[in-house]
């Protein structure tokens, strides 16, 4: 029987305030009802953007195409990293499944080279990867290599972060469960370091830093005096549930020296911001530090179910040492010959200068719209991962949902794919393809002027 379409166990996150979890949601039958009907139907969870469900049939480089033949400039789908249907990525996944696919308990060339390939691009002690199909497996691994190897359970999280779907890496995604009661005693969220609405603000850099990394202080007393202990801390160094935070400086540095002290080891959860997104290969670069994990997802198969775990050769030997782990298809002939596509076009293509160079004049772009429009608060974020922040008022910085959640839909009218996001419901989330260039951005900034000029009369 269907449930009624108001019945929730849990209020929908204010970052899904343009999504459709029921057809009762929509203010008028979209022209693809049917489809939906039928979708909602048999599969389970599941979620539709736009109050007009975009069909999509096709895609090439940073576009998508729709079932009546209308071009998507896509500024949203992250796990498409190097491009929809890159040639290279195609021919790669096409020439190894026409030859072998198989698990991962035979020798083969590929997981090794690639390997070798990737943990080239990472910095000392990081050298040893272990293979997984998604960003949720390689969170929950790495949540069991930091249990096994520091004995401890806890860890500390951002408050209103998302790093997964397993049953122990949704508790660690306080964004769905945002009253802390209600969470187990072996986690522990913090507040992220948002410098523009945060409990810290107008107070200097260095004091920020200081006052933003002291909350894990009271994280590690609270996981110890509860016999948790602190195991990890876990953290997405773009901070994108948040908002598309820029974190002070030395934030992580003084936040994994007190994990560190405690015990607990450091894991950077880079399925969104790493592979050239931010500018640089990895997130975590931007901080100058050096994770003791890092976690990998689909952006590294350009949306091929591909992820891994990177650690050190001292912690995979001390976890090894205790535990068991194998994966069947991890790491799988064809997962690794499309990875290793995807790093070779990153070279080639210079994927980390493009991201950086292009994110600074997207940026900038964007930054001069903010001139026009009283509404947007806020432009954050590095490389090719931008935030903008809407607020009724400057000075108040009230958040303004109700206007973000109507420019997905108008955005899509223009012909561009772009997302919300945030704690508030209130942040634009512009996060194309690594391709993406100058010319693309203007396109997204003048149909951003249009809209806004629109919705704001």
């Amino acid at each position: 029987m269907n449930p009624p379409s108001n019945a929730t166990s849990r209020s929908k996150p204010a970052m899904l305030g343009a999504a459709h979890t029921h057809t009762d949601s929509y203010d008028q039958p979209p022209k693809n009802i049917d489809m939906i009907k039928r979708r909602q139907a048999h599969l389970g969870g599941s979620i539709l953007f736009y109050h007009e469900p975009v069909h999509i049939v096709r895609g090439e480089g940073v576009w998508l195409y729709d079932a009546e033949g209308k071009r998507y400039l896509d500024c949203y789908n992250n796990v498409a990293s190097v491009g929809h249907c890159h040639p290279k990525v195609v021919a790669a996944l096409t020439e190894q499944a026409a030859t072998l696919n198989t698990h991962t308990r035979y020798l083969h060339e590929n997981v090794i080279d690639y390997a070798e390939e990737l943990t080239a691009l990472m910095p000392d002690p990081l050298s040893v990867c272990m293979f997984v199909c998604s960003g949720t497996e390689a969170n929950e691994l790495a949540m069991r290599i930091a249990r096994t190897v520091t004995g401890k359970r806890g860890a500390i999280v951002m408050e209103n972060s998302y790093h997964g779907n397993s049953t122990l890496i949704d508790e660690l995604s306080t964004v769905a469960h945002p009253d802390p009661q209600t969470r187990p005693a072996h986690v522990v969220g913090i507040e992220p370091p948002n410098t523009y609405r945060g409990p810290f603000t107008d107070i200097g850099d260095e004091n920020v830093s200081n006052r933003y990394a002291n909350l894990v202080d009271d994280a590690i007393d609270k996981l110890e005096n509860n016999g948790e202990g602190v195991a990890a801390f876990m953290c997405d160094t773009i901070f994108d549930t948040q908002g598309s935070l820029e974190a002070p400086k030395d934030y992580f540095k003084k936040v994994y020296h007190k994990v560190r002290q405690a015990g607990g080891l450091c894991i950077a959860d880079e399925v969104q911001p790493g592979l050239c997104r931010t500018g640089k290969w990895w997130g975590f670069e931007h901080y100058d530090v050096i994770p003791d994990i890092v976690t990998l997802g689909k952006p590294m198969g350009d949306g091929h179910p591909l992820a891994i775990v990177v650690t050190s050769q001292e912690i995979a030997e001390r976890f090894s040492q205790q535990a068991y782990y194998f994966n069947t298809f991890g790491g799988n002939p064809v997962s690794c010959a499309v990875g290793r596509s995807v790093l070779h076009i990153c070279k080639e293509e210079k994927l980390v200068d493009n991201c950086h160079n292009v994110g600074a004049y997207f940026r900038k772009q964007l930054e001069i719209l903010a001139l026009k429009h009283p509404v947007i608060g806020d432009i954050r974020g590095k490389g090719l991962f931008l935030g903008i922040e809407l607020v009724k008022d400057r000075n108040t910085k009230e958040p303004y949902p109700e206007l973000a959640a109507k420019i997905p839909d108008a955005m899509k009218q223009q012909g561009i794919l772009m997302g919300m996001t945030g704690r508030y419901g209130n942040m634009l989330k512009v996060r194309p393809p690594l391709i993406f260039k100058e010319a693309h951005a203007d396109l997204v900034a003048e149909a951003l002027d249009r809209v806004l000029t629109l919705l704001t009369q």
